[in-house]
């Protein structure tokens, strides 16, 4: 399939007025189509099931460098699957969107694509560490979003312990932070992990939530006890 084919297909899921009220809510400067999420689901998973992986891979960085709200969703999710083998291209390109990131829509179903070739290769999380340490917040935030999945073990073993106490500690650098992203996100991330290791959650918040604004701290409790 080539990009004028993926993006008739995509126009012609259009509904008429729901361009304007998305880019409206997504707060969008570049194109919106006005498509429902589950819509660019069902036409990304049939997509998947007739591409190779390659073929995926390269319809992805052409649907991305479109820079059409809809097609970056779903770039996005032509790579969202965990069995993906090779995988070492999607991943490299993953990377390369983290620096465009500019809208949480955007960056979350990127992350969720992310999260899967985590999963795949935890050794990974050697190069998202460096995102922490970004002067864009967008990438700053990423690092949290796309570890998401070291919150819901419920019982970890060693290796996925060893990465949760890693996030915390990214977590932990970005408390004094308060722009509203990044202190949501260390909220998502301890919330997430507290139904499933409430004494991590509670000890972070412990050692640290006074520090975050009070949104951030109550969200990050939510399903704590105290």
């Amino acid at each position: 399939m080539n990009l004028e084919d993926a993006l008739t297909e995509l126009r012609a899921l259009a509904e008429p007025g729901r361009a304007e009220q998305m880019a409206a809510y997504h707060k969008q400067k570049r194109d919106v189509i006005g498509i429902p999420n589950p819509d660019i689901n069902d036409l990304t998973k049939t997509w998947r099931q007739t591409l190779t992986v390659e073929e995926r891979v390269s319809l992805a960085s052409e649907l991305w460098a479109t820079d059409i709200f809809e097609g970056r969703l779903a770039a996005s999710k032509l790579l969202t699957q965990a069995r993906l083998r090779p995988d070492e291209d999607a991943w490299t390109l993953i990377q390369s969107w983290v620096p465009d990131f500019d809208s949480w829509a955007i960056a979350d179903h990127a992350c969720m694509a992310g999260q899967k070739r985590l999963v795949a290769d935890p050794s990974r999380l050697d190069q998202v560490e460096g995102w922490t340490t970004s002067d864009h917040m967008w990438t700053r935030r990423a690092a949290l979003v796309i570890t998401l999945p070291w919150t819901k073990q419920n019982h970890p073993k060693p290796h996925e312990l060893q990465a949760r106490d890693r996030v915390l500690g990214w977590a932990a650098s970005y408390v004094d932070d308060h722009d509203w992203f990044i202190q949501k996100a260390v909220a998502w991330w301890i919330r997430d992990l507290s139904r499933h290791d409430a004494a991590r959650s509670q000890a972070f918040l412990d050692e640290f939530g006074a520090r975050l604004k009070p949104f951030a701290r109550k969200e990050a409790a939510r399903h704590l006890s105290n």
